[in-house]
């Protein structure tokens, strides 16, 4: 196809401050969250994963396989809670309120 672009798996952003590499990202302003490949310098390119299962920082909270996800930008940690935070996908397999963790399917594109 001559308009094909990229697969839209990897997305390169500029950092707009320091990420470390499997850090969760919020892209742009918009509804984006990735997985950063590698770590980042404020104002660095670095490569974002947009889809996969990833195991990444939590709420202290308990969850469920299939529970909808969130991004709480404050703590770089994903939650429950939708309100004030950003959708970033579903939980692949039930984390404790105790686990650090959780693994997490990336919803871009879904």
């Amino acid at each position: 196809m001559k308009n094909f672009i990229a697969k839209g798996k990897i997305i390169t952003v500029i950092a707009a401050a320091v990420i470390l590499a499997g850090e969760l990202v919020k892209i742009g302003g918009g509804g984006m969250v990735g997985v950063a490949s590698t770590g980042a310098g404020e104002g660095e390119e670095t490569e974002v994963s947009l889809t996969g299962v990833f195991e990444v920082a939590k709420a202290e909270v308990a969850i469920s396989q299939g529970d909808k996800l969130y991004y709480v930008e404050a703590d770089k940690k994903l939650s429950k809670t939708a309100s004030g935070n950003t959708f970033a996908g579903y939980a692949y397999a039930d984390a404790a309120a105790g686990d650090a963790t959780v693994k997490l399917l990336l919803a871009n594109g879904i």
